[in-house]
C-alpha cells in the first residue's frame, strides 16, 4: 500500500484500517525509512520555509523571518527529534500495556506510534504559512483519537480500558518529552543549530556501506548508538519469547534509557556533588538563594544545583549546574553534530560554538536586558550563567574561575555499558 493511501485511510477510515495494519508484517526500518521518514520531513521543511522564507508578521515591528543557518538548523533537529520520539512513544506503549491487561509486542506497539502520528504529520504542510500553525497542532490532537482506537486492536487491551491506556501514555510521554525538551532548549540556546549540524552529521556524506567510519566521528557515534539499540531489541524479543513479561518492560526500559543515553545508560552524579560548583560568591556578587534536586524517572534521571545573586542595586545572576544524566546522549548529540550558529538584530547578539572542544553559547543584549553565557562539559555536564546588569566578560570569567576541570572529570561516573 502506497504512504499516501496509508496516510488517507488511517485519518479518514481509522476503525478499519487499524485491523488490517495489525496484520501486516512491517519491519521497523521499513516503517521509519518508508512512512515515518517522508511523512516527518514534510513539518521540517514546511517550518523551514516558512520560518525563514516567508516568516511571521508581529504587530508594530513587521516580518520577522529566522536566518536560514538557523532554521535549516532547527529543521534538522525536528526531523531528527520526530523520529525519536515515534521509539520513545512506542517504548511506553509497550512498557504500559500489561499495566491495562494488553499484550507486550515491540512490533505493534511501533506501529501504533507511527500511524498514531500521521495527522500531526500531514498537516505539518500547514506550517508553510506560520499563522496556520494551530491549525496544525490542532489537527494533531485528533491522533489522540487515532491511538485510542488502536490500542485495542494491536496491543490487545479490553476496549473499556483503552481510555485510561491513552491518557497514561499520553502523561507519561509528556512528561518525558518535556525532559527531552529542557535538554535540547540548553543545548541550542533558542534554536541556534547551524549549517554545520547538516554536514556534520553526514560525516562528509560517506556511505557507511562502502567506507570504513571512524568511531570518533559522528555517524560513527550513530552507528555505535544503533548497534547498542539492536543489542536491546534482542534482549526484548527474548524476554518475549520466554513470556517474560517483566523482562521485556526491563529491556523496554533500557532500551529508552540507552537511545536518549546515546548508546549507554547514564546516572546522573547526587546533588551533594554538584552542590560545591554553586559558590558563596559569583561574578563580585553574593549568593541570596540556591537549591538543588534530582529529577526524572528511573534510567532517565537529571540533577541540578542553581542559586542566585543579587546586590540589591540592580545586579542578578543566576548560575545552573546541570548533569544531563539520563538524557545526555541528546547533548552527546549536539556536540558530534557540530552544532553552532549565530544571528544579529537591534536587540542583540547570540552566537553558540565549539572552544576548546567545548560547546558554548552566548547571548548579548543591547537594550539592557540579561545576558547569558554557558558551557557544556564532557557532553554531559551543562553550566549557564544569565545575568542583568552584568556583562558577558564578567560572566564568562566568573563560569571559567568554577573548577571546571573537576566537573568535567566526572563525565563517566555514573555510566554503565
Amino acid at each position: 500500500m502506497s504512504i499516501v493511501e496509508r496516510a488517507k485511510n488511517i485519518c479518514l477510515t481509522p476503525k478499519t484500517e487499524w485491523p488490517i495494519i495489525a496484520a501486516e508484517a512491517s519491519s521497523t526500518s521499513a516503517l521509519i525509512t518508508e512512512y515515518v521518514a517522508p511523512l516527518a520531513a514534510i513539518g521540517a521543511v514546511a517550518g523551514l520555509i516558512g520560518g525563514s522564507l516567508v516568516g511571521v508578521s508581529l504587530p508594530f515591528v513587521g516580518t520577522y523571518r529566522v536566518p536560514i543557518a538557523a532554521g535549516l538548523g532547527l529543521a534538522i533537529f525536528t526531523f531528527v527529534m520526530a523520529i525519536v520520539g515515534i521509539f520513545v512513544l512506542s517504548f511506553i506503549i509497550n512498557a504500559l500495556a500489561p499495566t491495562f491487561k494488553g499484550e507486550q509486542n515491540s512490533a505493534q506497539a511501533l506501529k501504533v506510534a507511527v500511524y498514531s502520528y500521521t495527522p500531526a504529520w500531514v498537516a505539518g504542510v500547514l506550517q508553510i504559512l506560520p499563522t496556520l500553525g494551530i491549525i496544525a497542532a490542532l489537527a494533531a490532537l485528533y491522533g489522540l483519537y487515532l491511538l485510542y482506537l488502536g490500542l485495542p486492536r494491536l496491543m490487545k487491551c479490553p476496549e473499556d480500558k483503552a481510555a485510561g491506556y491513552t491518557i497514561v501514555v499520553l502523561i507519561s510521554a509528556v512528561v518525558l518529552f518535556i525532559i527531552v525538551g529542557a535538554a535540547g532548549a540548553a543545548i541550542t540556546g533558542a534554536g541556534m543549530m547551524g549549517r554545520t549540524a547538516l554536514s556534520g552529521a553526514l560525516g562528509g556524506g560517506a556511505p557507511a556501506s562502502t567506507s570504513r567510519v571512524d568511531q570518533n566521528s559522528p555517524l560513527g557515534k550513530l552507528q555505535q548508538l544503533s548497534e547498542k539499540l539492536e543489542e536491546s531489541s534482542k534482549k526484548m524479543e527474548a524476554a518475549e519469547k520466554r513470556g517474560d513479561s517483566q523482562g521485556q518492560v526491563t529491556a523496554a526500559i533500557e532500551s529508552l534509557g540507552t537511545l536518549l543515553g546515546g548508546g549507554k545508560r547514564v546516572e546522573p552524579v547526587g546533588i551533594e556533588q554538584l552542590k560545591p560548583f554553586v559558590p558563596e560568591t559569583f561574578a563580585g556578587l553574593p549568593r541570596t538563594s540556591s537549591n538543588a534536586e534530582k529529577s526524572g524517572i528511573a534510567g532517565l534521571m537529571v540533577s541540578k544545583a542553581e542559586a542566585t545573586y543579587d546586590n540589591g542595586a540592580g545586579k542578578r545572576v543566576t548560575l545552573e549546574v546541570s548533569d544531563t544524566g539520563g538524557v545526555s546522549g541528546l547533548v552527546a548529540l549536539a556536540g558530534w553534530a557540530g552544532v553552532q550558529g549565530e544571528k544579529e538584530d537591534q536587540n542583540g547578539s547570540e552566537r553558540t560554538q565549539k572552544v576548546n572542544g567545548r560547546l558554548v553559547h552566548e547571548k548579548i543584549s543591547k537594550r539592557g536586558g540579561s545576558n547569558e553565557y554557558g558551557i557544556v562539559l564532557g557532553d554531559r555536564f551543562i553550566l549557564s550563567a544569565q545575568g542583568t546588569g552584568v556583562d558577558l566578560p564578567t560572566l564568562k570569567a566568573a563560569l571559567s574561575g568554577l573548577d571546571l576541570g573537576k566537573l568535567e572529570s566526572m563525565k563517566d561516573v555514573g555510566v554503565k555499558p
